[in-house]
């Protein structure tokens, strides 16, 4: 038996063993400037011990458009951008809370469990039209207000999070 095909047999028995494994897949590098940075509790990363993320790379993610009315915005807006527990899960999150910091270094808890009870966004567009730091962005934690009238509460608000560039899972 040649080296290769000795090495490729002990590799299919390790695996079937279950004692070996193919490296998981890395997240891309950004190629664009970096809007969102995930660090903590995360087992995939493309930068160091976090996970750096571009507009390119999150609109990869599986996104919603939500129309909505908030505290902040006179009427029903449209909102639109990737679903959070996808973030979560483009980095293998393993936390139980998401720290959402703004550029300012406002932060604010967010329990992963909003995530998964509710199509919570990380807000990119408002109405069509990209969010720049004037107008909220680049990142603005929205959810879904007028399908849940629940989270009208001070609580919630307190936890959707503008000018978002940073999210620290624990």
């Amino acid at each position: 038996m040649t080296r290769s095909r000795s090495t490729a047999a002990l590799i299919g028995i390790l695996a079937l063993l279950g004692l070996w494994s193919a490296p998981a897949s890395a997240l891309e590098a950004p190629e664009g400037r970096a809007i969102l940075t995930v660090s903590g509790d995360i087992g995939t990363t493309n930068q160091g011990d976090q996970a750096v993320f571009d507009a390119a790379m999150l609109a990869e993610l599986e996104g919603r458009t939500l129309e909505t009315e908030t505290p902040w915005h006179e009427g029903v807006r449209t909102f639109s951008g990737p679903l959070a527990r996808a973030v979560l899960e483009a980095v293998d999150a393993g936390g139980e809370q998401v720290t959402a910091i703004a550029l300012n270094d406002y932060s604010a808890e967010i329990p992963v469990s909003n995530f998964r009870d509710y199509d919570v966004i990380l807000a990119t567009h408002k109405d069509g039209e990209r969010m720049s730091v004037r107008e909220r962005g680049p990142i603005f934690v929205i959810y879904p207000f007028d399908r849940h009238p629940e989270l009208h509460r001070e609580t919630i608000y307190g936890r959707s999070v503008w000018q978002v560039n940073r999210l620290r899972v624990e």
